[in-house]
């Protein structure tokens, strides 16, 4: 029984190129705003952010018994405190922040049940059963059996309450986020006083966001940005006295010059086409931001055939670089690995530049190669971070956490989109395993040593051009040494003249030489054992007649 037939090996998908960004996003910072902007941004925020909360309490009451009729009442009820724009823009935010809610609760639903079918296979095996790669075994001890079981409990209650809450629509969230809440009993740990939690807490409560709806002047009339930078708001009914424009709007004293994608958001306003706006205040700078954001049409994709012409670069992804190796077009590797070092270390911000920083570089050199594409896995460790699979392996969980699949995907794809370089996304299966099987050692040299990481890449980039990853496939019986499969004993390849005709058997014998005395490499003719051929002393004479006993 072959490797392969022992170990079942799961289908492979085949290789797509993955769909450009849809949207785009932009910031610019509001800076020289006066007292007054201030203390009117922060008057209307409150204000908006209280009937943001209202109102995604009354969505989350009405869990899955919400129609139109609740929709329109509570856009409604809004409308009399506010406008009926930034009603609108408040219920399609709730409306996103509740399905956003249940998608993750599905999600927990599935990490529950991938931890309790774990728990379960375990606490089946006996005690000390060593278990494969593919099936964990048993527990160690008998005191580590009664801890799972205990856990197998606690996992299947939270479990069956999560079923009944997604059942009945009940959702949980927290404006302002869960963590900055919990940090609030957490204070010294965060490094932070009461007064400067507050602060935070209550600026990331405000809502100051509006949606833009094409054919409406500059694209948004809630909050309003004119070609020449100029930033206006309209102001909710009870804020109505603090306006300094007309049709209760205030201008603010800062101008907008967006520097990245400027002429494109250009465009767009000057088309009066939708462009969506939220300001946001920043407490740690004391900064106020403007984020301008609007939809794009898919950017179609070039044909797979056609990004695989110009060879692929093969991308492998690690939790503190990227291992990248460029393919010609026929799976040859060319030149020396790359490797694009990030840290992921430090606060959120900090994270994202590394990634942006490490992308730009790869983006690059892409171009400097000449290729049109980059291979890279189509990653997903969202079952892969349980402590039930991996047991107390904490490194290698904390190792799949670190690797950045969400950010990655999101900044990889739409940074290429803007380079005219396509991703071309493969399935992740075995590329680490049987590229450093086939791979690391053919490239590795006396001045370069391949790592693992840079035969998986090496892999991938193989695997995105539609080659296998092994080097070469068996050559044809006809052509190998023996023109029906290769001998059973197979002679190392250093031996010399390993490929020659087989000599004689007596010249194989392992005592050949010793036996006859022969260190000239030459054997002498051997005396036979048998009497028919004993040598003879006497001389042989021809004659006719026998010459017996008698006649003598």
């Amino acid at each position: 029984m072959t490797e392969n037939e022992k170990k079942q090996l799961r289908a492979i998908d085949a290789p797509f190129v993955a769909l450009g960004p849809s949207g785009v996003t932009i910031r610019d910072r509001l800076g020289h705003l006066t007292p007054q902007d201030e203390k009117v941004l922060q008057l209307a925020g409150a204000h908006l952010g209280s009937l943001a909360s209202r109102d995604l309490k009354a969505r989350c009451a009405d869990g899955l018994k919400h129609d139109t009729d609740t929709w329109a009442a509570r856009k409604r009820d809004l409308t009399a405190e506010s406008s009926s724009r930034w009603a609108g823009s408040t219920t399609k935010a709730t409306h996103d922040q509740w399905a956003l809610s249940r998608r993750c609760q599905l999600a927990h639903i599935h990490n529950l049940e991938a931890g309790v079918r774990t728990l379960m296979h375990r606490l089946s095996r006996p005690i000390g059963d060593k278990g494969t790669k593919r099936v964990p075994g048993g527990y160690r001890s008998e005191h580590e059996w009664f801890v799972k079981s205990r856990r197998l409990a606690a996992l299947e209650r939270r479990l069956d309450a999560a079923r009944a809450e997604r059942e009945a629509g009940i959702v949980h969230v927290v404006r302002g986020g869960r963590r900055l809440f919990n940090i609030r009993h957490n204070l010294e740990k965060a490094r932070l006083t009461e007064t400067e939690w507050r602060q935070r807490w209550e600026a990331e409560r405000w809502f100051l966001a509006a949606d833009g709806e094409s054919g409406k002047r500059y694209g948004n009339e809630t909050i309003r940005v004119t070609p020449d930078g100029e930033v206006s708001i309209k102001l909710p009914a009870p804020l109505a006295h603090l306006a300094n424009a007309k049709h209760s709007r205030y201008v603010l004293a800062s101008r907008i010059q967006f520097k990245h994608r400027g002429e494109e958001w250009g465009d767009r306003v000057h088309g009066n086409r939708a462009v969506a706006y939220r300001i946001h205040y920043d407490v740690a700078r004391g900064r106020w931001y403007l984020t301008a954001s609007w939809q794009r049409p898919v950017v179609k994709t070039i044909p797979l055939e056609t990004a695989r012409a110009g060879g692929m670069i093969g991308v492998d992804t690690n939790a503190d670089h990227f291992a990248a190796y460029r393919l010609d077009r026929h799976g040859n590797p060319v030149g020396a690995p790359h490797r694009f070092f990030y840290d992921l270390t430090g606060s959120a911000n900090h994270r994202d530049a590394q990634i942006r920083h490490a992308i730009t570089r790869l983006l690059h050199w892409a171009k400097r190669a000449g290729v049109a594409a980059v291979g890279i896995e189509d990653l997903d460790f969202t079952a892969e971070k349980s402590r039930e699979k991996h047991g107390r392996k904490k490194r290698f969980r904390q190792l799949v956490s670190g690797i950045p699949t969400g950010n990655l995907k999101a900044r990889l794809v739409s940074m290429a989109a803007e380079r005219d370089v396509s991703i071309v996304a493969v399935d992740p299966a075995y590329t680490s395993m049987w590229g450093a099987q086939h791979w690391q050692k053919p490239m590795t040299a006396p001045r370069r040593k391949t790592t693992r990481h840079d035969a998986a890449s090496i892999a991938i980039g193989r695997r995105a051009l539609g080659h296998p990853i092994r080097r070469r496939t068996t050559p044809p019986p006809q052509h190998q040494s023996d023109a029906v499969g290769h001998r059973t004993v197979q002679a190392d390849r250093p031996a010399r003249g390993r490929e020659e005709a087989r000599r004689p058997v007596t010249e194989r014998a392992h005592d050949a030489r010793p036996r006859t005395g022969n260190t000239q490499g030459k054997r002498a003719t051997s005396a036979s054992i048998t009497v028919r051929d004993a040598l003879s002393a006497g001389q042989w004479v021809q004659d006719s007649l026998l010459i017996t006993d008698e006649e003598r």
